[in-house]
């Protein structure tokens, strides 16, 4: 998933804070010490999400408000299993290859109708639609027929959804998966509710239009400005959703969202700048979290200079990613030397450390491949080459770091360019650029979905690289029953993407919060932003 706010780490726990002892004669979640205490949080999501849409949205800013907004088959709990949602029971062939879902009877959306297996076909379906445009219909082409009908190659009628009654679905696979319960949590998996959608192609626009089936439903969208959410009451599990309200700002200067924190108008601010990190790390308030995703830079593969490997080679080789994270980003990051983070482990072995690194930051040789890439494409001298990145305090200090490093240590000089997040990913979408910033965070902890971003049908794919043996790869990857061989062909594909870097890997994320010490409960995802359905203001 695309990561809109940028800060990284290495490791892999989910951090939670304790939650406050519960009233043994209450007869609800909250305790005796919030009694009274209006259960209100504010937060600042940065900028606008740019859609509210399952089917559309790409960013962990618009993830984050889905996901207290609705809720799938399968949803995380506090510790960050995928455990049972709206799905009650499910039943699974012998060849695992289909799965029949029941549906919880008291499920029901924001207006008070029942949720019905009819809408979580209509909703998978819809991504599906080539017409939909969905960049995230790639990661349900696990269904039988999925990647033929996205593809404008098959039926709507062959993929592997149906709903049997209004609460039971059939959901065929193309092949068994071991993972399909954290599939099922994520937010391209959740129901629309079929009646809305057909009646009104804009209803994920304004709040007055929006139905919701989670823990809470939209109030208000100030675009630009705001979003605000409230407990839904429809909602079968309202009983265990203490935060009543929930506010996000859309603030994007970093210096003025900490001061609005510093002053009480946010009462949880994320990706702190970094002029101020020293002075808060002593803080009970901040916090430093792992974050299972990587920050890097795309090169768009058919434009000058980056046309030529070795230019990519060289670019990689030129710039100290250690230096970025000791002395801009210094919250706890690693340098990246490859693209999937730490924190992916099966057998005991984590992904990353088996090996860690491909290169070794070097500028002698980057210098001479310059000078090789020149002669090969008749440069007499370096092309004009521009940097994008999307307006943020810390994504600016980033690209000003690495326009330094480049011009000293390869004498090249990179022009900057910033633009609002919306519209940078609109630019990036239409592959409008040279080299531009990016983070990438994984739906689930595995270096599969860290992987799919680079196949080369992927919409989020947005360099032009293409590589049949990497997709091969990763494909057989997919079907391979043996977690020891998975893995091996992980590492394979990997193998090819860090030789012919399409990429520029800067380091692997971790995020740094400030929360008000009035508030517990909240919890911090690996791959999320944080959830507060379960926080409880005390004072």
């Amino acid at each position: 998933m695309i990561k809109t706010m940028k800060k990284p780490f290495a490791g892999l726990l989910v951090l939670v804070l304790i939650m406050s002892v519960l009233s043994a004669c209450s007869g609800n979640s909250k305790s005796t010490s919030t009694e009274g205490v209006k259960q209100e949080i504010t937060m600042n999501a940065v900028s606008e999400p740019p859609s509210l849409d399952p089917a559309l949205a790409t960013d962990t800013t618009s993830g984050w408000i889905l996901d207290h907004l609705y809720e799938g088959l399968y949803m995380k709990n506090k510790s960050g299993d995928s455990v049972k949602g709206l799905a009650k029971g499910v039943k699974v062939s012998k060849d695992k290859k289909v799965y029949t879902f029941k549906l919880r009877d008291d499920a029901k959306w924001s207006d008070g109708d029942p949720v019905k297996a009819q809408d979580f076909e209509y909703a998978w379906k819809h991504v599906l639609d080539p017409k939909t445009g969905s960049s995230f219909a790639f990661y349900m082409y696990y269904i039988k027929g999925a990647e033929a009908y996205n593809k404008g190659k098959g039926s709507v009628e062959d993929v592997g959804v149906k709903a049997l009654d209004d609460k039971t679905l059939q959901v065929e696979l193309a092949a068994p998966i071991g993972f399909i319960e954290k599939l099922l949590s994520f937010w391209v998996y959740y129901p629309v509710k079929k009646e809305t959608a057909e009646g009104n192609k804009n209803w994920a626009a304004e709040a007055k239009d929006y139905v919701s089936n989670g823990p809470y439903k939209l109030t208000e969208w100030k675009h630009n400005r705001s979003v605000v959410i409230e407990k839904n009451k429809s909602y079968y599990g309202k009983d265990d959703v203490n935060m009543e309200k929930v506010t996000w700002k859309m603030v994007n200067d970093a210096t003025t969202y900490y001061q609005m924190y510093k002053s009480g108008e946010l009462d949880l601010i994320q990706t702190l700048p970094s002029d101020v990190i020293n002075q808060e790390k002593d803080n009970k308030e901040y916090k430093v979290t792992p974050y299972f995703g990587t920050y890097m830079y795309m090169f768009n593969v058919d434009k000058e200079p980056f046309n030529n490997q070795k230019v990519r080679e060289a670019f990689n080789l030129a710039i100290d990613r250690k230096m970025i994270t000791d002395k801009i980003t210094q919250a706890g990051e690693k340098p990246a030397q490859a693209f999937v983070p730490y924190g992916a482990e099966s057998g005991g072995k984590d992904f990353r450390k088996e090996k860690e690194q491909y290169f070794q930051e070097d500028v002698k040789k980057a210098k001479q491949l310059i000078k090789e890439a020149m002669k090969e494409e008749g440069w007499s001298q370096f092309p004009e080459t521009e940097l994008k990145y999307n307006t943020l305090d810390s994504n600016k200090k980033i690209a000003e770091a690495v326009q330094e490093m480049l011009k000293k240590n390869l004498g090249v000089d990179v022009k900057l360019t910033n633009q609002e997040w919306k519209t940078y990913l609109d630019t990036t979408k239409q592959k409008n650029f040279q080299m531009a910033r990016m983070g990438w965070i994984g739906i689930y902890v595995d270096p599969t979905p860290i992987l799919d971003y680079y196949l080369g049908d992927s919409p989020n794919n947005r360099t032009n690289w293409v590589n049949p043996k990497y997709d091969k790869l990763l494909a057989q990857s997919k079907t391979e029953q043996n977690e020891k061989k998975r893995m091996e062909l992980l590492h394979q594909a990997e193998n090819v993407l860090m030789k012919d870097l399409p990429f520029m890997p800067v380091y692997y994320y971790s995020n740094n919060y400030l929360t008000s010490s009035k508030f517990k409960g909240v919890v911090y995802p690996v791959n999320r932003y944080p959830y507060v359905r379960w926080a409880e203001k005390t004072e």
